[in-house]
């Protein structure tokens, strides 16, 4: 049996920078992460001949996020901005933002005058009711699905007036190497610190009293600490016992996992599509498009797979697309197979080309349905009404012994993000330390 001061379950964003912070302070850590990579939900692909820092998983910098920033600035990494243009496509035709969603305005004041706090679908239903307001509530429904990757009737309205009154369009960005650039830095600095990482260490069993915890992976082995941080995803901790990665505590601790499931966690299944040439700026496409389309970011559609980007103002042949949400999760179990049909077709609608040339010019294709990923069980969390009181339980470390820490333990506008991973990893080793 391995013993150490910290046992740390998980190796994505928020395990890792845990562990950093915390060999940073002369603790001896271990962290144990179930897949084969570190990184969890960020996932990096930069094949010699196809993807070039292809994001599996996590892309952007939503804003100028400042526990994300700190870390770039200090491991030395670059990062860019990611504009262009962003467009909407929809009854068979192209156009700009201007008008994404109907009645923004009216939808803000009413958001900022309610007093308690309903599902954004209940406020929606309540607020903007009739077919006057028919476009707005079918945009802010796609919207919660595809951003937030959200259940309209169980995200909070509370917590999107927060994210919504906080964005900034303008300040995105792209780590210039891909998201796994950071990854490798908070885990090599841990290993150089004494930090030891053990991947394909599934954790099933946690045995815990006080100032003394005991995890047990899928084969058998043992390590052992006077405390531990569970950074394990929201979908995970939320599984049935017949999971593969679900975890066992001994004894239980049903506070916590009572306040576990009453948060939000969003379905996503992420699609990258190469080709031979980035079509959408051929002349033909963009005749039939009616617009000039070689500054493209970002096309929101109408579509199956309703939203779609390029790696804009950098030149390349990627697409990539996006199905979040409830629309995401009626269509979790179709095969990858059927799952590139959907995305071949949506393109194929609105970019008026053929399926069968689509997929002549395809070179390369990967498809992340995180939903059924057995480490993951979904994308990312979401407020619910009762996400306040659930944070507060789970901010509070059992008997000082075990720790929780995760995107969903963020409290801030950049919920669902890296930036409120690290935060999380950051905080929980505050608190130890």
């Amino acid at each position: 049996m391995e013993t150490s001061d910290v046992l740390i379950i998980g190796a994505g964003a928020t395990g890792l920078m845990a562990a950093y912070k915390l060999s940073q302070k002369g603790k001896k850590v271990i962290v144990l992460e179930a897949r084969g990579r570190t990184g969890g939900r960020i996932h990096t692909l930069n094949d010699q001949d196809f993807f070039k820092q292809a994001e599996l998983g996590a892309e952007f910098i939503h804003g100028d996020l400042p526990v994300t920033l700190n870390l770039l600035k200090e491991a030395g990494i670059a990062y860019e901005h990611a504009g262009g243009e962003m467009l909407q496509y929809a009854d068979g035709k192209f156009s700009d933002n201007e008008n994404f969603i109907e009645y923004w305005d009216l939808l803000i004041e009413k958001l900022k005058a309610l007093k308690q706090d309903i599902s954004i679908g209940e406020f929606l239903d309540q607020e903007f009711a009739g077919d006057k307001y028919k476009s707005t509530r079918y945009s802010v429904t796609r919207y919660v699905s595809g951003y937030d990757s959200a259940d309209i009737y169980k995200a909070s309205a509370f917590a999107l007036r927060r994210e919504w009154l906080s964005e900034d369009d303008d300040a995105q960005h792209r780590l210039t190497d891909g998201y796994c650039s950071m990854i490798k830095y908070l885990a090599d600095s841990c290993k150089k610190a004494g930090g030891l990482i053990y991947l394909n260490n599934i954790v099933k069993n946690i045995e815990w009293e006080k100032g003394k915890v005991n995890a047990t992976t899928a084969d058998g082995s043992q390590y052992a600490a006077s405390k531990m941080i569970v950074a394990l995803p929201l979908g995970v901790l939320q599984a049935d016992e017949m999971e593969k990665a679900a975890v066992i505590f001994d004894p239980p601790i049903p506070a916590q996992l009572n306040a576990i499931n009453k948060l939000g966690f969003g379905a996503i299944i992420k699609f990258l599509l190469e080709f031979d040439k980035p079509f959408w700026e051929d002349e033909t496409v963009q005749k039939n498009a009616g617009k000039d389309l070689s500054e493209m970011a970002f096309v929101i559609s109408d579509q199956e797979v309703p939203t779609w980007w390029t790696l804009y103002p950098r030149k390349s042949t990627l697409l990539t697309g996006w199905l979040g949400g409830q629309p995401a999760e009626e269509r979790k179990n179709k095969t990858t197979e059927e799952l590139l049909k959907l995305a071949l077709q949506s393109l194929s609608n609105i970019f008026k080309i053929g399926v069968e040339e689509l997929k002549s010019r395809l070179i390369a294709w990967n498809i992340a349905n995180w939903t059924t990923d057995p480490f993951t069980l979904g994308s990312y969390a979401y407020d619910t009404i009762e996400a306040p009181e659930a944070r507060e339980v789970l901010m509070n470390p059992v008997e000082d012994t075990v720790y929780f820490a995760g995107e969903y333990l963020y409290d801030g506008p950049a919920m669902g993000t890296v930036e409120a991973a690290l935060t999380s990893g950051m905080e929980a080793a505050e608190r130890i330390s």
